[in-house]
Order: structure tokens, then sequence, then C-alpha cells
């Protein structure tokens, strides 16, 4: 990370110069600022890269457990072996489907 002083450099040097790599603005040799270039990123990622409550969701969906490819597999397999709720039932699942839409509209 570069450190350029307040007094050496102009908006537009810190423009370009931050498209490179991060540097830190320095104001009587301490830093006031950090300059980071955002070309290429769309709105949505800078407001998301800012957001304290999604890196807070991201680093707990982190130390979640997780499952390799062919365990997820295996799951979908089982899954798919498995009969639909509703046929364990008796009905079919469109029937079962139409039902809790009839119900609704009622």
């Amino acid at each position: 990370m570069k450190v350029i002083g307040l007094n050496e450099t102009n908006l537009d040097t810190c423009v370009s110069e931050a498209q490179h790599e991060k540097f830190v603005i320095a104001r009587n040799g301490k830093p006031v600022a950090l300059v980071v270039g955002v070309a290429g990123l769309d709105a949505e990622q800078l407001g998301l890269g800012g957001n304290s409550a999604f890196w807070k969701l991201i680093t707990q969906c982190r130390r979640q457990r997780t499952i390799t490819r062919a365990q997820l597999e295996e799951k979908i397999r089982q899954s798919a072996k498995r009969p639909h709720k509703a046929a364990q039932q008796g009905v079919e699942p469109d029937t079962a489907a139409r039902k809790k839409r009839s119900r609704r509209r009622g």
C-alpha cells in the first residue's frame, strides 16, 4: 500500500492511482483517507461491499458445515428415491397443489 501526502496529489492522480492499488492519503504525516479504485464494479457490488450486515452474513455462512459435491449428489439421489409427501398420503402431487390453490381462493 502506497502513502501519498495530501499536498503532493490531486483528485485526478488519486483516481488513476487507486485503479492499480489501494493507497493512503496523509496530512502532516498522519493517514486521513484510504483511496480504493472501483472501476468495473456495479452499484450493487459497491453497496454490499460497504454493508456490515452483508459481511456478517457472509462470515456466518462461511462458518457453516459444508458437504462435498459427491455428498450433495448422493442426498439428491436418496431424496429422488423417497416418495413425495402427497404420494405417501395417496394423493397425486398435482392434485395436492390444486387443492391448496382452491383453498386460498375460497
